[in-house]
């Protein structure tokens, strides 16, 4: 059975005025989700500002995701780091805590070799029972997981089920769902792709686009699962322009400029990201516009 099928939300960590973490406004936002049909609350990966999460603040909030959720979907709480160790612990206190399963990003800046990442992510799987989504997004680490590597790991870890894939490049998806036999449960973490990655037999979204449209992300998933792929492509084209003023500036900025523009009061960014440039920022507000969001 998969950890989840359709649209999950890789979730902004909404912050105070001060920048400390508003574990209300989160609340908030996962009421808001579970309301419009996302199908699993994503926590504490890119979207959520990890890399500026203390790991005090890390684990604190994957704790509230899970307990806010209430198991009505389920948590996947990202867990990875470029220290095994660090890897390890953190997804340990995530299955202590209560996480339905873990998201671990690729070791980033290392730049770790293929056996490298096999002896990582193995260390992790034989170190908790949680169902492992490997996430390959080497555009950010300067890693890429090639599809052998991910067929080993699917193969020889049976608690290494999915992977988040962010490379863009169809081709090595489809060579990686072909070398895992079936074994592989295949989340897009590129939001123009989902229904392309559909079409090879991926299951699902790790969405940024969700953030702010997750009625009609899930709705594009359903249309899809329900076998009318035609209306499915048509939402897919139909959200490209506003998926791509969520990616003008890096993510999470763009979002979280949106949902602010939402009133959804999620407020700023810790440093080093900053606030969005005016220029993209009336670009995204028109996008919004248009796809009948604000």
């Amino acid at each position: 059975m998969s950890i989840f099928k359709g649209a999950g939300v890789a979730i902004v960590t909404p912050m105070k005025e001060n920048l400390d973490v508003n574990y209300d406004k989160l609340e908030e936002l996962i009421n808001f989700h579970v309301d419009n049909g996302t199908d699993a609350i994503i926590i504490a990966g890119t979207t959520g500002e990890s890399s500026t999460l203390t790991m005090e603040e890390h684990r604190q909030v994957i704790r509230a995701a899970v307990e806010f959720t209430k198991h009505r979907i389920p948590v996947v709480a990202g867990t990875g780091s470029n220290c095994t160790r660090t890897a390890i612990q953190l997804t340990k206190e995530a299955e202590e805590d209560g996480a339905d399963a873990a998201l671990i990003v690729t070791p980033y800046y290392n730049k770790a070799t293929q056996a490298g990442l096999v002896s990582h992510y193995s260390q992790i799987a034989d170190e908790t029972k949680l169902p492992i989504i490997l996430y390959n997004v080497p555009g950010r680490t300067g890693c890429n997981l090639q599809p052998e590597t991910v067929a080993t790991l699917v193969k020889t870890k049976e608690n290494i089920v999915g992977l988040k894939e962010a490379t863009g490049n169809m081709a090595q998806a489809s060579e990686t769902m072909r070398q895992c036999d079936g074994k592989l449960e295949l989340y897009s973490g590129e939001d123009g792709l989902v229904v392309p990655l559909l079409s090879i037999g991926g299951i699902g979204v790790i969405s940024v686009i969700s953030n702010v449209a997750p009625r009609q992300t899930h709705d594009m998933l359903q249309a899809f699962f329900d076998g009318d792929v035609e209306k499915a492509a048509a939402m897919q084209l139909r959200s490209l322009p506003l998926v791509n003023a969520l990616f003008s500036e890096v993510n999470p900025i763009p979002v979280k400029k949106a949902l602010n523009l939402m009133g959804m009061n999620v407020g700023s960014l810790r440093s080093p990201l900053c606030e969005m440039g005016a220029e993209h920022a009336a670009q995204l507000e028109q996008a919004m516009k248009d796809f009948g969001i604000l």
